[in-house]
């Protein structure tokens, strides 16, 4: 009688144990699901393919997650001036971020660099594109794809460059103007364009030039093209918002960058 009392007793002590491990691990879920937060990110189109993986690693490390949306920074002002519920915004320049600064839109002490973009001339063709741009030069092709400077800064910068080269006249002609660098790479990666004017990160991964053939256009030739990130004033409290700025600046997330061409 007593072996069985003592048997039933052990019974129901790794019962109780497991119960107890059983609701620390259930608490423990729900304490992290209560903690995790989400933040919406405008994300310039330029920064398309680093931004989702880093948002992915992001949601992995933190339990935070990111909901993306990408598109053109001068389109991005405008929804955010009419109240789209975006709580960062990662430019494709540092000026859009510091005018929300000033407006009174985004938290001024957020601002920083992330990223400084790389301005190239690209063709999906092999040997197209020379490494010192001359193709240019020789109108040796129908048409150009170039983003809209008034909307994007990537465009900005290329029209600075064929400034520079005395070209813009004889290029205007031939151009095919994107909305965004995003729609800019598709014109050209598709034959719409037999050249275009694109960030760097569209057409290299790991360090390479996944395809085709490029011109790195020399930093000296247009404004440096820094990229800066900003949280908007709906998010100033946002915790996910917070702890995103902070892994933008993290190894993990500035090897991520580096591999797609940018610099700091």
């Amino acid at each position: 009688m007593t072996q069985i009392t003592a048997r039933s007793t052990g019974f129901s002590f790794q019962l109780a144990r497991s119960a107890a491990v059983i609701g620390t691990v259930v608490l423990g879920l729900w304490s992290a699901q209560a903690q995790a937060a989400e933040v919406a990110v405008a994300v310039a189109a330029n920064f398309t393919a680093p931004m989702k993986k880093i948002a992915a690693e992001f949601e992995k490390d933190t339990g935070h997650k990111a909901e993306l949306s990408f598109g053109a920074t001068g389109k991005f002002y405008a929804q955010i001036n009419n109240g789209a519920p975006f709580g960062i915004l990662l430019a494709a320049d540092d000026t859009t971020p510091e005018k929300l600064a000033k407006e009174g839109k985004g938290v001024t002490d957020s601002r920083f660099t992330y990223a400084i973009g790389t301005l190239v001339l690209w063709s999906p063709k092999a040997g197209y594109v020379d490494d010192k741009g001359d193709v240019l030069k020789s109108g040796d092709y129908k048409h150009i794809a170039i983003a809209n400077p008034k909307l994007a800064p990537y465009g900005t910068a290329a029209m600075e460059v064929l400034n520079k080269l005395g070209l813009s006249a004889q290029v205007q002609p031939k151009v095919v103007m994107g909305e965004n660098i995003a729609q800019t790479y598709q014109f050209a990666a598709t034959g719409n364009a037999q050249l275009g004017f694109v960030a760097l990160s569209q057409v290299m991964e790991n360090g390479k030039i996944r395809e085709g053939s490029a011109w790195q256009v020399p930093g000296n030739m247009h404004e440096p093209i820094r990229q800066d990130a900003i949280v908007l004033n709906s998010a100033k409290d946002n915790e996910a918002a917070a702890a995103l700025m902070k892994y933008l600046r993290s190894p993990k997330a500035h090897d991520i960058i580096r591999s797609y061409g940018y610099s700091f």
